[in-house]
């Protein structure tokens, strides 16, 4: 948590590996006893979910969260996305068109499609930010079961203090 240009989002960028230009760190960054700092963004195997659900529009639910899945057999991969939509109440929505699902909805394809990543390690940009207040408290008690169900290590920036007292995680404080 920290005030806005305190540096929590390049914090985030630093541990993906798309920090800007004009912009440094040092220090290295671990991950499951691997020292990942030096490896290129997408062999960094870390998970993001963004307050916006990102989601591709000439997609369909489906094909969104494959788009992100490591590639296996496509029979077993379609399998996995419909027992995926179903654990987060989105059963036989894999066609749909995203732009047709609600703010809510499309959250939680966007959790299942970086989830299905089989990521090492998730962060979360004010991931629940807008969202309304009830959207907002179950989304997050989804979102946080999930991580603790695949036993993900989880980095969250948020300016909400209750996002962070329910993840019943240490709050660091950045300053300016």
């Amino acid at each position: 948590m920290g005030p806005s240009g305190s540096g929590k989002s390049s914090l985030l960028n630093w541990l993906t590996g798309t920090l800007p230009n004009g912009f440094n760190a040092t220090g290295e960054v671990w991950l499951n006893d691997e020292k990942v700092s030096h490896l290129p963004t997408h062999l960094r195997h870390i998970g993001v979910l963004y307050q916006d659900a990102l989601l591709f529009s000439h997609l369909s639910v489906a094909g969104n969260i494959a788009f992100a899945m490591p590639k296996s057999d496509r029979k077993q991969r379609r399998k996995k996305i419909e027992q995926a939509l179903e654990q987060v109440s989105l059963a036989g929505m894999g066609n749909r068109h995203p732009d047709n699902l609600s703010g809510g909805q499309q959250a939680r394809v966007a959790l299942l499609r970086t989830l299905l990543s089989a990521p090492k390690a998730i962060l979360l940009d004010e991931p629940f930010s807008k969202l309304d207040t009830q959207l907002r408290v179950d989304t997050r008690q989804l979102v946080f079961e999930q991580i603790r169900t695949h036993k993900l290590p989880a980095i969250m920036v948020t300016h909400d203090y209750s996002d962070a007292e329910a993840a019943n995680g240490k709050v660091i404080h950045l300053e300016l």
